[in-house]
């Protein structure tokens, strides 16, 4: 069963969160409710973690970052 929830924001944030959804082909509605059930995760265990992990394994670098380039924004 749904449950409606009030949130307030400042406008500027609304507005700008509406046009992304927009441009995603999604609704405040959906994303908000995609964000709920990651938050009310009590945390992700050791096998979620590692699947998590083995998704993220084409991510390579390909070379050592210098600790300023880590830290350049």
């Amino acid at each position: 069963m749904k449950k409606n929830i009030t949130l307030s924001a400042e406008e500027e944030i609304i507005r700008k969160a509406r046009e992304r959804a927009l441009r995603e082909r999604t609704t405040l509605n959906d994303e908000f409710r995609k964000w709920l059930r990651q938050y009310s995760r009590f945390g992700i265990t050791g096998h979620e973690y590692e699947r998590m992990m083995k998704s993220l394994e084409y991510a390579k670098p390909g070379r050592q970052f210098t600790r300023e380039e880590m830290n350049e924004r």
